[in-house]
């Protein structure tokens, strides 16, 4: 028998209008009409989405939780957007990267950064970190753009030439003006399926 909280939030969702459920990214809006609207299996959703089972999980979570955030929302109320100060931020930094000039990348670094290159290698302070930027340098197969992800200010990255949906993202925290931190998704791709992304 399955869980109560579980059927609950499953009428819960199916109430939800069809108007709120286009306001989920792809991924998300499949998974959560194929599991809680059509009663389908995860196995299915994999088949369905043509997708792996972390990736449909990780869409039909945020899509979830996105839902009842959506619909607690009066249905005037605005996306989220960079502010200018966001906005000028991020892009100094993804055209100092798009440009290559890694010694103008590592200027605007705080000397104790902290990095996360997920699923691959964290790195502390600024001479350990130079030398991700340093891989960056030896492969041309993106671009990057500032941009939200789940309504956080980001750097999108795209496969070069292609600007339809990012491959990855990138999340900075600052610090008096400098980046404290790094979180990179390069090797974790699959997060993006079930993303909020807004470019």
């Amino acid at each position: 028998m399955g869980d109560p909280a579980d059927a609950i939030a499953s009428r819960e969702i199916a109430r939800t209008s069809l108007r709120t459920f286009m306001r989920l990214p792809l991924a998300q809006r499949s998974s959560v009409i194929l599991m809680d609207v059509l009663g389908c299996s995860l196995q299915e959703l994999c088949e369905v989405m043509d997708s792996s089972l972390p990736a449909v999980k990780a869409a039909l979570h945020r899509g979830r939780a996105r839902l009842r955030e959506l619909a607690a929302e009066p249905d005037d109320t605005p996306h989220p957007q960079l502010s200018v100060a966001e906005r000028d931020r991020l892009g100094a930094y993804a055209d100092r990267f798009n440009a290559h000039d890694f010694d103008a990348v590592r200027a605007m670094i705080a000397d104790d950064i902290r990095l996360d290159l997920v699923n691959r290698a964290r790195m502390n302070g600024k001479a350990e970190v130079s030398r991700y930027f340093g891989n960056y340098a030896q492969i041309a197969d993106w671009h990057m753009v500032p941009g939200l992800v789940e309504g956080r200010p980001a750097i999108l990255v795209f496969d070069t030439g292609d600007d339809r949906r990012p491959k990855y993202f990138i999340l900075l925290n600052w610090s008096a003006g400098r980046v404290a931190a790094i979180r990179d998704f390069r090797h974790a791709s699959y997060i993006v399926d079930g993303a909020d992304l807004q470019f």
